[in-house]
């Protein structure tokens, strides 16, 4: 082989690429919500482990959800965990307990989903479980109503599942910042989405085929567990080793649909508005509305995020005079939002001061801000 072949092989190695990995927080490392949630089950949502969204629906089960430390599996410091606290073993016909990711269409353009060279997708990742299950990980083309499902096994050992899926001539993937691909790991489910023949090739989306009669139940029993770690989505019809990233590189990727100020609570994580020409307690600062009781505050988000986020506010100390300590307390003072873009924010700060005419009054506050899918 000449040098020339050699170079082109290399550069064509799907192993020989960063940035093969499309999935999101794979090694399961950033959990900026935080690192345990429980009574998880009546309603859906980013609880812990970023970019892994929990969606029950119908089910008296109930579990916690956690980001576990993992000793057992070199190369491998955290997993996202599944705990059932509440059993359910009455299945009604709607119920399901599915994981999900989500992906924006500008991201997947590579897969060439809807040509003629339609991309191979293999989903792989490390699993194990308190005992022997079988689920269910669907790829659902939002854009088109379409899916393709495959079923894994769990063992009480660390485990690879890696599952192929052929390309999709049919239906191409928008190339914008909205929901286009989810992959649905299914872990409970009733007979509306089980009663059909499960497929197992692109089709348009039959409801009652997406998982399989006879799948485990995540909520069979209050022992049920379960581990994943090395979440990877990758073009080709063979799972590579997966692609561990920097920390910081993984965090800001997560940013992009969920970023907060700080941890919430600790008293050097707050972040400082400043309200003008507070006079014997009112607050007179202009703001981009025109509203004159409202004190602007700005917030620069630390990555520019998918959509104009939902802001939630979480008011911090009591007013500080930059000027002399004039200020003698601090009277329910709150955050609203006035303009939020994908960079940031501008809220108005309303309510009163009480003491004497001071120039300059500080107001610390923390946020969250939410563009998940």
């Amino acid at each position: 082989m000449t040098k020339a072949a050699e170079l082109a092989a290399l550069i064509g190695s799907q192993s020989a690429l960063s940035n093969r990995n499309m999935a999101y927080n794979g090694a399961m490392n950033v959990a900026q919500r935080g690192t345990s949630s429980t009574g998880i089950g009546a309603s859906s949502g980013y609880f812990t482990v970023d970019r892994f969204k929990l969606a029950p629906n119908g089910t008296a089960g109930r579990l916690t959800m956690s980001q576990s430390s993992v000793t057992d599996l070199p190369g491998f410091a955290n997993a996202l965990k599944l705990d059932c606290t509440t059993a359910d073993t009455s299945v009604a016909a709607a119920e399901f307990l599915i994981l999900s990711q989500f992906f924006e269409g500008q991201d997947l353009q590579r897969l060439k989903k809807g040509t003629s060279e339609a991309e191979s997708i293999t989903i792989s990742f490390y699993v194990k479980g308190n005992a022997a299950a079988t689920y269910t990980v669907e790829i659902y083309d939002a854009d088109n109503n379409r899916s393709n499902n495959r079923r894994f096994s769990v063992t009480t050992s660390w485990n690879r599942v890696s599952l192929t899926y052929e390309g999709d001539t049919t239906g191409a993937l928008d190339d914008d910042n909205a929901n286009s691909l989810i992959v649905n790991i299914w872990l409970h489910a009733g007979s509306d989405s089980t009663s059909g023949t499960q497929n197992t090739a692109w089709q348009t989306l039959a409801a009652a085929e997406r998982a399989n009669s006879n799948d485990t139940s995540f909520f069979d029993s209050t022992d049920r567990t379960l581990e994943i770690t090395g979440f990877q989505m990758e073009i080709g019809e063979t799972a590579t080793p997966f692609e561990h990233r920097k920390f910081g590189d993984d965090l800001a990727a997560c940013q992009r649909y969920f970023t907060k100020s700080g941890e919430l609570g600790e008293s050097d994580e707050w972040f400082a508005g400043v309200a003008t020409h507070a006079d014997q307690g009112n607050i007179y600062a202009q703001t981009l509305d025109g509203n004159q009781d409202r004190a602007p505050v700005h917030v620069r988000f630390p990555t520019y995020m998918r959509a104009a986020p939902t802001v939630v506010y979480y008011p911090g100390r009591s007013g500080v005079d930059n000027t002399a300590g004039s200020i003698t307390s601090y009277n329910g003072n709150t955050l609203v939002t006035t303009s939020t873009k994908p960079s940031g924010g501008v809220a108005g700060l309303t309510g009163r001061f009480s003491g004497t005419d001071s120039d300059n009054i500080a107001y610390t506050f923390q946020f969250t801000a939410d563009a998940e899918f």
